[in-house]
């Protein structure tokens, strides 16, 4: 089982790491971090440097694709080859996902047309862009396309893919083993339930 992350200068680390922890425990998978070109990328918070040892143009087929978001992200919306690429790969895979601002390479690749999709609260209006219907959901599947919001949702959406990809035990599993029992000092994780301070101040982080 084939599950490809392609990272790229700026990528939110949650994005991909989060999902590469969850989905890197389903049993017979194989999951590999591809780039524009091979060598060190830099996360949007600049301390994760990953060394990526193939470049994305060498994959032509896998079982799952999940796209992570970020800063650097909106070059790759424009990046003709790049978009070329996730088509060519969505022919072959079981699932074609994608976390946070991930979502805006699916939607310029026009995979997202006249969908339903989430993405990360902030980039609501370039989602919708692309033609998809924006919603807050956490995750949102429509058959082989699974997008997910901001950040952390890369989480749930992993699970939910180990459970497509093995059976709900093996997810649930999984869940155990990295003790994913979120319990959050502060109830303020979604715009629907965050103050207007919190919100700019948010905002400001970005």
């Amino acid at each position: 089982m084939d599950i490809v992350i392609p990272l790229f200068d700026r990528f939110e680390p949650l994005d991909a790491i989060g999902p590469y922890e969850i989905l890197g425990h389903v049993p017979g998978a194989r999951v590999r971090f591809v780039a524009p070109e091979p060598g060190r990328v830099t996360d949007v918070l600049g301390a994760l440097r990953v060394d990526v040892a193939a470049r994305y143009s060498e994959v032509e087929a896998c079982d799952v694709l999940l796209v992570p978001g970020g800063v650097g992200v909106r070059p790759l919306t424009g990046d003709a080859d790049f978009l070329d690429w996730v088509l060519r790969v969505h022919e072959t895979t079981r699932f074609t996902t994608s976390v946070c601002t991930g979502a805006l390479v699916l939607g310029a690749a026009g995979l997202l047309k006249g969908c339903t999709a989430t993405t990360h609260w902030e980039a609501v209006a370039d989602l919708e862009g692309y033609g998809a219907t924006y919603t807050a959901e956490r995750v949102v599947r429509h058959d082989r396309i699974v997008t997910s919001a901001g950040v952390s949702a890369g989480i749930d959406l992993a699970l939910g893919l180990a459970a497509l990809l093995t059976d709900d035990l093996t997810a649930e599993a999984i869940q155990l083993y990295t003790e994913y029992d979120p319990q959050p000092p502060f109830d303020s994780g979604s715009v629907a339930k965050a103050s207007p301070e919190v919100v700019a101040r948010a905002r400001a982080l970005g």
